[in-house]
C-alpha cells in the first residue's frame, strides 16, 4: 500500500520530536508549518484531518482560491504566508492570513499595519532576512535589521514576533541559521522561521521555532498552472 500524505505528516512530525530531544529542548517547542502551496484543497483536506493545524502558502491568489472554504470547514486552522507580499495584495493577505513570515522593507511593513489598523485584527508577523545576501531573494540585508526591527516596533507599533530565512541552496544552512539566531537574540526576538523539509533538523538544532515542511509531507509538486 502507498503512503500517504497523513503517514509523512507522522514521520515527520516523529522527526521534529526526535531533533527536539537531541537539542535539548521542551518537546512541542517547534510549530510544524506544512506547506500547501501548489497543492489543491483535495489534497489539504487528508492532512487537516490527521491532526495538522498550522499551513503556509507562498501565493496570495492562490490561497485566496482554496483557503476560504477550508477555513470554513476548518476554523481552528491557521494560514501564514511564507511568500513575498506585494503591497497591492495587503488587504486580501490581512483577510485570509493569521501570519506573514515575509515582512522586508519599509512599504510593506507601513501596508500591513495600515490594514490591521483597518480590518481590526492582529497577525503574528515575521521579518525576512536574506542571510546570503542573494540579489535575487527578497529580505532584510543583515546589517540592515536591527534599524529595521526598530523602524517596525518603534515607529509603526507593530508587535514583532520573529525572523525568517532561507539559506541560499548550494551552501550548508548551518552557518545561516546561527546567523539568524544571533540576530533575533540580540534585538529579544522569540520566534525563528527557519529550515524545510531537507534542513529543518538542522534549523531546530539552532533554534527554529517555525519549520516549514512541504514536499516531505504532500509529495512531488504538481507543474504550477
Amino acid at each position: 500500500m502507498s503512503e500517504t500524505a497523513a503517514d509523512r505528516l507522522s514521520e515527520i512530525w516523529a522527526r521534529i520530536a526526535a531533533a527536539e530531544k537531541e537539542a535539548h529542548r521542551s518537546p512541542g517547542s517547534v510549530e510544524l508549518v506544512a506547506v500547501s502551496k501548489t497543492f489543491d484543497a483535495q489534497d489539504i483536506r487528508p492532512v487537516i484531518e490527521a491532526g495538522q493545524n498550522v499551513f503556509g502558502e507562498n501565493r496570495v491568489q492562490e490561497a485566496q482560491g482554496k483557503w476560504p472554504a477550508l477555513k470554513a470547514d476548518y476554523p481552528d486552522v491557521e494560514l501564514h504566508l511564507i511568500g513575498p507580499l506585494q503591497s497591492n495584495k495587503t488587504k486580501d493577505a490581512v483577510e485570509l492570513f493569521d501570519a506573514i513570515h515575509s515582512i522586508d522593507r519599509e512599504k510593506i511593513a507601513r501596508a500591513v499595519k495600515d490594514e490591521m489598523d483597518k480590518q481590526a485584527k492582529r497577525l503574528r508577523l515575521f521579518i525576512q532576512v536574506n542571510t546570503g545576501e542573494e540579489p535575487q531573494k527578497a529580505g532584510v540585508m543583515p546589517g540592515e535589521v536591527d534599524d529595521f526591527v526598530n523602524f517596525c516596533r518603534n515607529d509603526l507599533g507593530l508587535a514583532i514576533e520573529g525572523l525568517m530565512a532561507i539559506p541560499p541552496f548550494d551552501e550548508a544552512p548551518g552557518p545561516h541559521f546561527a546567523l539568524l539566531q544571533k540576530m533575533a537574540d540580540r534585538n529579544g526576538l522569540l520566534g525563528l522561521s527557519m529550515g524545510m523539509s531537507g534542513d529543518f533538523e538542522t534549523a531546530i538544532s539552532f533554534g527554529a521555532t517555525h519549520v516549514r515542511v512541504g514536499s516531505a509531507i504532500f509529495g512531488a509538486r504538481p507543474p504550477l498552472r
